[in-house]
């Protein structure tokens, strides 16, 4: 009896040892209806607020991009563009492609000297930098096919908030204060921001709330045929820059045909070109579906190794062939077939790394933003959204036009400026990429929805310029393989190879020291410095009750809101 009352004390004290070690699992928000995930807790709070009034993820999403444009100047814009993929509640999936365009008058060399050698700042900073944008067609036109409010309900909390302002947080007060002497360089008198601004500070944007009443009242017409157009216009020329009324006029955004692939059982549908970001994370992940990387473990060498090659070599290819469909011919198809795959990865071995030098783009056949935003949403009948916007650059060209109350971008250094020469992001470019009037620039945006044995799984993106893909890539297979939840897989330490520079960007400080020594051996450059942030996923994950798990990114000030 003695030895019985042992052995049941002794297990207890074992299972009470292990109940102490497991730690409790990580989950974001969980609600049962809808949720809404964004850069910050005003948008999502807004697009909540649609939400519950009946209104679906498209009513949502035109309320979330505008308030964005209002919180998240940083990113969120009316003066920018992007790309939004959908999954309606019985199934049917596509892609809203609102990404900005060369102006008109936009040429091949326009970047270069007399000499041909790029012109520091001049794709970057300023009014030359500036595409054609195309955020508010997009918002408009996806409300158009599927919003079910009026634009007035949508609208009117958005100008509530810029009229009530904003509060400063401390990553905003940073960011500002950084890009001082940009906003002073691009704007020839002083703009809202170059005052100093500190945390707990309220920006009001009267301006801005004069600008979205307007394209309340009179619609998306307002931004490109009204006086916001002329406004517009008249500010890019009066400040060197190149769009005229007639570019506004002929913009419309367009609907494309996602990228859909399986990896294992789940079937994942992105972003089709001008995003790059379908098709190189097709090729990453249909490159390492034979590989166990479960066995593996998350972050292991292994892990890591498997993922870099297959990321060197889908860089390569996106810079060689990939650009606007309407202007080149993009052989995706070819690219992500098995036996193209196969081929590319054939020289990868365990023992080292694969140089740079010895991967060129593959051989077919045939007759690209950092600081970005994005947010998913799922609403309570089942739709679901993911939306990728940018200014490209953080307050994109920091030209801002006062009067109209927002930043414009600088997407045309998407473009290749010269062929061969990185970009603000270390991306090479090549033909396909060159600009053309009225051409869409390359992107890396992913926004991606996941279905797992034919149901709606996760709605998932990112900002982080060419970190973007593996971000999503990786957070993705951090819930499938890694059996993570949202937040659990969004929070995880993320690591980046984009073939040139060859080196794979870690963020400091969270992986072992024992794996960076084994890489090195191997051969690989690890680089902890260049990207101490890569990507700020916003994600929903399905649970298997049919709850929603929201992963707002702790990298930035990201929030969910849901009910």
């Amino acid at each position: 009896m003695k030895l019985k009352y042992i052995l049941v004390a002794f297990t207890v004290i074992i299972i009470c040892f292990s109940c102490k070690e497991k730690k409790a699992p990580v989950r974001g928000l969980v609600t049962t209806k809808a949720m809404v995930v964004s850069a910050r807790i005003e948008a999502s709070n807004i697009g909540k607020q649609i939400l519950e009034q009946g209104g679906n993820a498209f009513d949502a999403m035109m309320a979330t991009d505008l308030a964005l444009a209002v919180a998240y100047p940083y990113a969120g814009n009316l003066g920018g563009g992007g790309f939004m993929v959908y999954r309606l509640n019985n199934g049917d999936i596509g892609a809203l492609d609102y990404r900005e365009k060369a102006p008109l008058a936009a040429t091949k060399d326009m970047y270069l000297d007399s000499i041909g050698n790029v012109i520091p700042n001049l794709s970057t900073r300023g009014a030359m930098a500036v595409g054609v944008p195309g955020t508010v067609a997009g918002v408009f036109e996806a409300h158009r096919k599927f919003g079910t409010l009026p634009i007035e309900t949508i609208i009117k909390p958005v100008i509530a908030l810029a009229k009530r302002g904003v509060f400063v947080t401390k990553k905003q007060e940073i960011r500002l204060a950084e890009k001082q002497q940009d906003f002073k360089l691009a704007n020839k008198d002083s703009i809202l921001f170059t005052k100093a601004w500190k945390e707990n500070d309220s920006i009001k944007y009267v301006n801005l709330a004069k600008t979205l009443t307007r394209l309340m009242k009179n619609g998306r017409d307002e931004f490109y045929k009204g006086e916001s157009a002329k406004t517009l216009a008249q500010f890019v020329q009066n400040n060197g820059g190149i769009i005229t009324e007639e570019d506004l006029a002929n913009y419309e955004a367009k609907w494309r045909t996602p990228i859909t692939f399986n990896y294992d059982n789940l079937r994942i549908i992105s972003m089709s070109p001008p995003s790059s970001g379908g098709v190189a994370m097709a090729q990453v992940l249909k490159s390492v579906e034979e590989y166990d990387l479960d066995k593996f473990g998350h972050n292991a060498v292994k892990t890591i190794q498997v993922l870099a090659e297959a990321e060197r070599r889908a860089y390569a290819d996106r810079s060689y062939y990939l650009g606007d469909p309407d202007f080149v011919n993009v052989p995706q198809d070819k690219l992500i077939s098995d036996t193209y795959l196969e081929n590319r990865m054939a020289s990868f071995s365990f023992e080292k790394a694969t140089p740079s030098t010895e991967i060129s783009h593959g051989t077919v056949d045939i007759v690209e933003s950092d600081e970005t935003t994005h947010y998913s949403i799922i609403d309570q009948f089942g739709n679901a959204i993911a939306v990728t916007t940018t200014l490209n650059s953080g307050f994109g060209s920091k030209l801002y036009c006062q009067e109209l109350g927002f930043f414009l971008n600088n997407e045309m250094d998407d473009f290749s400026s010269k062929p061969g020469v990185p970009n603000v992001y270390g991306l090479i470019g090549a033909k396909a990429n060159a600009i053309l009037p009225e051409k869409r620039m390359l992107s890396s945006m992913t926004p991606t929805i996941v279905e797992k044995d034919g149901k709606l799984l996760m709605s998932v993106g990112t900002p982080g310029g060419s970190t973007i893909i593996t971000s999503v890539l990786q957070t993705i297979l951090n819930v499938h393989e890694f059996k993570m939840g949202m937040q659990e897989a969004v929070n995880a330490p993320r690591f980046h190879h984009q073939w040139l520079p060859d080196e794979i960007r870690m963020e400091p400080n969270r992986f072992k020291t024992e794996t960076i020594n084994t890489l090195e051996q191997k051969g690989y450059t690890i680089n902890e410095e260049r990207s101490p942030v890569i990507g700020i996923v916003d994600g929903i994950l399905v649970l298997p009750d049919g709850k929603l798990e929201g992963g707002a990114d702790s990298r930035g000030d990201d929030a969910a809101a849901g009910f």
